[in-house]
């Protein structure tokens, strides 16, 4: 489970998200600028298993943390390169924590409806040793998005950007079908980065 103090750290970073620390961050995804990461890659030789904690949920929707989670374990056990162990085997604990989920109209009608949404989904994670505790890698923010079309806008519900719909069961906590996928595929993007951000240099 996510240690006490680093949990109210990043559930303070959930806060900051609804002031202006976050604004900017949101604000860059929304103008198309993505999220800053370093350029180091966090995996290393000696490393050869992970384990993944399931994502905490400081946001005020349910019924993302068990998917993000999911799409996570799965990235790393198709890529092959860190076994997926338990706590007490692994040389690495991925935790994370999911701090905001955010939607935002991007384009209207005629009658001034909403026909496509921007929807966001905001995390902190981070990366130790397990036996030392000793940090590899960590961000206060990350962030997976995606663009949905509402039904009002004629266009198929079915689009989705990568494998969200072959791997990632749908979000069952919104009110329409559309933002079920678009939650997914913003989780499945984020799952993306935090593996990435694990196995790969930026």
């Amino acid at each position: 489970m996510v240690g006490t103090t680093w949990t109210q750290q990043a559930v303070a970073v959930s806060f900051l998200t609804r002031g202006a620390a976050c604004v900017a961050a949101v604000a860059g995804v929304f103008l198309g600028a993505g999220c800053g990461y370093t350029t180091k890659s966090a995996l290393d030789e000696q490393y050869q298993s992970i384990y993944v904690s399931a994502f905490e949920n400081a946001s005020r929707q349910y019924d993302l943390q068990a998917p993000l989670t999911n799409a996570v374990t799965r990235k790393f056990i198709t890529d092959g390169r860190l076994q997926i162990v338990g706590l007490n085997e692994a040389d690495l604990l991925l935790e994370g924590i999911i701090n905001d989920y955010r939607v935002k109209g991007i384009t209207y009608d005629e009658e001034d409806e909403v026909t496509q949404f921007l929807c966001v989904v905001l995390a902190s994670a981070r990366l130790t040793e397990r036996a030392t505790g000793k940090i590899v890698w960590e961000e206060k923010v990350m962030a997976g998005e995606t663009s949905f079309y509402t039904r009002a806008a004629g266009q198929s519900s079915d689009r989705l950007r990568g494998n969200a719909e072959a791997f990632l069961p749908s979000v069952r906590s919104f009110a329409s079908e559309e933002e079920n996928r678009g939650a997914s595929e913003a989780l499945e993007q984020l799952a993306s980065d935090i593996f990435y951000r694990t196995v790969e240099p930026w």
